[in-house]
């Protein structure tokens, strides 16, 4: 599989369609996301969106921020998300590859939503480092993967995905444990209460773990 499976399929429209579910618990989950965030914002804060899309976070997070910036490796996505946000002028995208991330701000908020994780080297010390950098004093990092409760909900959307056409067909055999495994390659995993702690210790500062909505694990990083 490529290392840029989201850049070559899952980008701009196939995306869109992606969370375009018609499976409500499905919708639950993704809103639950972005209202767990949401909540501690007071808008004064500037956010930067790791994997951000076509900007479906950053347009429901706009109007309570003082600035909002979308990074992703998809240069199409990037382009869709200009036009998605076109009515925030407070909102940005750009195309970057968030392993080598080169940004000449800090932020108040750093997200990495919607199981990030899985497609970014997050246990690696010089990526942490480099987010807890951009990171202003006070500021949190929030990062989020898949409850194990929610599995069987999350199997479903990936099928309904498949069946869109927007992913292989899932390989049954070897989807198993939290990880989905699809024909074409697709690869998606989870990470554990375990796994969020390690990358906890790795940033040096104080974190907690948090499950939301029986749906998410959160990992919130405070500097």
């Amino acid at each position: 599989m490529s290392e840029n499976y989201y850049a070559e399929k899952l980008n701009s429209q196939n995306l869109f369609k992606a969370y375009d579910t018609q499976i409500p618990r499905v919708s639950q989950y993704l809103d639950a996301e972005i209202n767990f965030v949401k909540k501690d914002l007071t808008g004064k804060e500037n956010v930067l969106e790791l994997g951000a899309g076509y900007g479906r976070i950053l347009k429901k997070l706009a109007s309570s921020c003082n600035s909002v910036l979308g990074v992703d490796i998809s240069e199409e996505s990037v382009e869709l998300g200009k036009d998605y946000l076109k009515d925030f002028p407070n909102a940005s995208m750009v195309a970057m590859d968030v392993n080598k991330i080169n940004l000449d701000k800090k932020f108040d908020v750093i997200l990495c939503l919607q199981n990030g994780l899985s497609a970014m080297k997050v246990n690696s010390r010089d990526f942490i480092g480099s987010l807890v950098g951009l990171l202003e004093e006070g500021g949190k990092v929030y990062f989020s993967t898949y409850s194990s409760n929610f599995w069987d909900y999350r199997l479903m959307w990936f099928k309904e995905q498949a069946d869109k056409g927007l992913l292989g067909e899932i390989d049954y055999e070897k989807t198993r444990d939290g990880v989905i495994v699809c024909k074409d390659g697709f690869r998606a995993i989870t990470h554990t209460e375990e796994d969020l702690r390690k990358i906890g210790e790795i940033s040096g500062l104080t974190y907690e773990v948090e499950e939301v909505d029986g749906s998410s694990l959160f990992l919130i990083i405070h500097k």
